[in-house]
């Protein structure tokens, strides 16, 4: 099962930019989910149990660049169907871009949609509330799907996977660490798609397993994070066309000029950014 640790930080004085930094630190060791408060002074944090160290939390709070007593603790979550956890607590129907609708299939109270989601997770995150999430839903709103191939990185629980195929791609190739996720990814692709699931093919791996798919993307995404964005960014370009385009996403806005100076480095030509909630998307073009 998915296990989890759920990490509490009690934060004072409460301070905003605190949680900020927290947040995208811990994102970087990853860490997968968090609920702040609106003032400051709280955060819960998820990341996988096979990942929890405390020695990486209390090096992250002593390189805090803000002054402020950060104190935090740790409770075990034992890996179970979190769809009623969802329902209960946190997963209600979305909205995104006017255009994109999320649920579950226990809701109801669905919003009218040119594309209609349905997500059902067996993991803890990956229901589209994210900010990544929603700017990745938008740069693909706003590329030219239909023929193309995909392939989505880090693909969670499918949602930009079966978005491509509804839009027109061609052939999506979904790439995702967790075979747990996977498993999910491949449930909801066939929930959503019916009888066109051979268009998403879900892959269990890592950017080792783009070594099968050299120039093969025209369009590729990526909500990770910025430490594996950066890592793997070499591999990414290799497995794009020329003239693909690649939206990455996962870091806060502040970490913007190490990405672009990464995908720089491989021949990625900087185009566009987007923001929400200091939550950053970019995208880059590969010319040759």
């Amino acid at each position: 099962m998915n296990d989890y640790y759920k990490i509490e930080f009690a934060i004072n004085p409460a301070n905003i930019d605190a949680c900020d930094l927290l947040a995208a630190l811990l994102a970087d060791e990853g860490y997968e989910s968090f609920e702040p408060t609106d003032v400051g002074d709280f955060m819960a944090a998820y990341v996988p149990a096979n990942t929890y160290n405390e020695n990486i939390i209390s090096g992250i709070i002593n390189v805090l660049p803000i002054v402020a007593d950060i104190t935090y603790q740790a409770s075990f979550i034992e890996g179970r169907d979190w769809n009623s956890e969802w329902e209960q607590n946190y997963f209600k129907p979305i909205l995104v871009a006017g255009k994109v609708a999320i649920h579950s299939s226990f809701h109801t109270d669905i919003p009218k949609a040119d594309y209609d989601i349905t997500i059902d997770p067996r993991m803890a995150f990956g229901t589209g509330h994210h900010a990544t999430t929603t700017l990745m839903i938008k740069s693909l709103l706003k590329s030219d799907i239909s023929g193309k191939n995909v392939i989505d990185m880090g693909t969670g629980t499918g949602i930009l996977a079966i978005l491509s195929a509804m839009l027109g791609a061609d052939n999506v190739v979904a790439v995702e660490i967790d075979p747990f996720a996977a498993e999910n990814a491949i449930d909801n692709a066939a929930s959503n798609l019916h009888g066109n699931t051979d268009k998403v093919k879900v892959i269990v791996g890592d950017a080792s397993s783009l070594d099968d798919y050299n120039s093969f993307a025209d369009i590729f995404l990526a909500n990770i994070n910025r430490n594996i964005i950066t890592a793997d960014i070499a591999k990414y370009a290799v497995a794009m066309r020329a003239g693909a385009l690649i939206t990455v996403s996962g870091f806060y806005v502040v970490d913007r000029p190490i990405v672009i100076a990464a995908a720089s480095a491989v021949g990625l030509r900087f185009l566009s950014a987007d923001d929400d909630n200091n939550w950053s998307s970019l995208t880059f073009i590969k010319d040759a």
